[in-house]
């Protein structure tokens, strides 16, 4: 599955995968196959990168059209 959203996100910000693979911690190339959808993305990363881009998980999935995040669950 190709992640087009994902790189439209980041493109929007300016950004290169290398800036996005830093924040993660791993390697450019490691980022750019989950953009092209080559290496599924662990979901600590795709949790992390739905925050930073202030969007839901279901967003960058194809799942939704809407880019609002959902609102905090509380923690019991």
């Amino acid at each position: 599955m190709k992640f087009q959203r994902l790189k439209d996100l980041r493109e929007d910000k300016d950004l290169k995968q290398s800036d996005i693979a830093k924040m993660l911690g791993i390697q450019q190339t490691v980022y750019s196959r989950y953009e092209r959808g080559v290496q599924n993305i662990p979901l600590d990363y795709l949790i992390a990168l739905a925050d930073f881009y202030r969007t839901s998980t279901d967003y960058i999935l194809g799942r939704t059209n809407e880019t609002k995040p959902y609102p905090k669950a509380m923690k019991l």
